[in-house]
């Protein structure tokens, strides 16, 4: 059987919000850099960095989930449950 505390899933849904904003931040950072260095890059390399960019999107999001959710239920079931 599955046990899961309710304090650590409160600490996940916290720690998912908390990777949201973390990946809100860090996005118009990382878009900003790269739009600025693809100005002067023809149409396909454009197509290619745009592609990249957007893997790598996924991948922070998904990375700042795993880890933000990961320790918030961590934290949660430790300290308060």
């Amino acid at each position: 059987m599955l046990d899961i505390s309710l304090a650590g899933l409160i600490g996940a849904i916290v720690g998912t919000v908390i990777a949201g904003v973390t990946y809100h931040l860090s996005i118009g950072t990382l878009d900003r850099r790269m739009r600025e260095r693809t100005q002067t890059q023809t149409a396909e390399e454009r197509e290619k960095a745009d592609a990249a960019l957007s893997l790598l999107r996924r991948f922070i999001l998904a990375s700042d989930m795993l880890l933000f959710a990961g320790l918030g239920y961590w934290i949660g079931s430790t300290y308060w449950g």
